[in-house]
């Protein structure tokens, strides 16, 4: 097993029993300035006239958003947490997956910004996010 087939390994394995596994997000690429992860569409993240909820769009950019900044810091001394969020939902989804693509575009001592594009199966913009997170020192 490769380093990046560990890192994902390990990323997936602390989705259990959290709400990237009732969503059943999965994270599946990384890089040095981003983190990608699908999630299927299906009913249970419908809203009630069945699409997407908006709802499950933003919790998935804020589960690709965050560990994104989790992977360019070190997990011994410093902690991740969001304090901003942006989403502007531009199509519709029915069915298929989705993927989240985010991508760190500052990279502070305190702040990361990461933008966070979601697409459908046809690579069509869905949300476009904006997540700032904080880098706190662990105690």
């Amino acid at each position: 097993m490769t380093s990046k087939e560990k890192t994902l390994a390990h990323l997936n394995s602390l989705c259990k029993n959290t709400l990237m596994e009732t969503l059943d997000i999965k994270y599946i690429d990384f890089g040095n300035d981003y983190l990608v992860a699908t999630m299927p569409v299906t009913s249970k993240v419908y809203q009630p006239d069945g699409i997407l909820n908006g709802g499950a769009s933003m919790a998935l950019a804020e589960s690709v958003g965050s560990p994104a900044s989790m992977l360019a810091v070190d997990p011994e001394k410093f902690m991740v947490r969001g304090i901003a969020f942006t989403a502007n939902h531009v199509r519709s989804v029915k069915s298929g997956k989705i993927t989240a693509t985010a991508t760190i575009i500052h990279k502070g001592r305190t702040t990361h910004l990461i933008e966070i594009k979601i697409t459908d199966d046809l690579g069509k913009l869905v949300s476009h996010c904006k997540l700032t997170n904080i880098i706190l020192p662990k105690k």
